[in-house]
């Protein structure tokens, strides 16, 4: 092959990569109204839906305990050993970043409530050192917990595939809720890079409220 074209081609996949890079000046956030995570930069028009579960410490736990405070939600069980222990870990980190920030809260919901029970939740809570006041770990009924997951937060990728309803939910993501409502986020909660931008991205709604 002609070095001039060799280079043209290197040049060529650089830039493609570095255009994957998120702009060093992005001041606002899309909203996600849809399950394909399609940004969109009008108000939003799909909200969180009305929920109530209960946390590791038995308090009732919903979404009037989140009005007007922008939170990060994911799911998760306490005896995964694959995915979860990253979560939590990430969720960790988020929960330092910001604990003296009264502003962020936490939301983590189990999939597996017939083994998460609130006595379960808070051996777990005590183990990974998290605090009541910044970070819910809830537990529910098995059907809603399943359907926020779904219809609220678009957060199992397979049910978009199978519609199957008594499929076990699998996600990585963090979801990024703000102040009204709206998701404006969606982040893989397992690569420590991803957690950076949602702090970045953090920053920023909160310039909004």
């Amino acid at each position: 092959m002609n070095h001039s074209i060799l280079i043209a081609l290197i040049l060529c996949l650089f830039s493609c990569k570095e255009s994957k890079k998120e702009p060093a000046s992005v001041t606002n956030l899309p909203y996600f109204n849809t399950a394909d995570f399609t940004p969109e930069w009008k108000k939003g028009a799909h909200k969180i839906p009305s929920f109530s579960f209960t946390n590791q410490n038995g308090a009732t736990v919903d979404n009037a305990t989140f009005q007007g405070k922008i939170y990060v939600a994911d799911f998760f069980f306490t005896t995964c050993p694959g995915i979860c222990p990253k979560l939590t870990k990430n969720m960790g980190t988020l929960q330092e970043t910001y604990k003296t920030d009264d502003s962020i809260l936490l939301l983590s919901h189990t999939v597996m409530p017939w083994v998460d029970t609130v006595e379960k939740l808070e051996i777990y809570s005590r183990e990974n050192e998290v605090d009541a006041n910044k970070w819910h770990l809830v537990t529910g009924d098995q059907e809603a917990l399943y359907a926020i997951a779904r219809t609220g937060y678009f957060a199992d990728d397979d049910f978009k595939k199978t519609q199957d309803e008594a499929a076990f939910i699998h996600t990585e993501n963090f979801i990024l809720v703000d102040t009204d409502g709206f998701i404006r986020g969606v982040y893989n909660g397992t690569i420590p890079l991803d957690v950076e931008r949602l702090i970045r991205h953090i920053e920023i709604l909160k310039k909004e409220i």
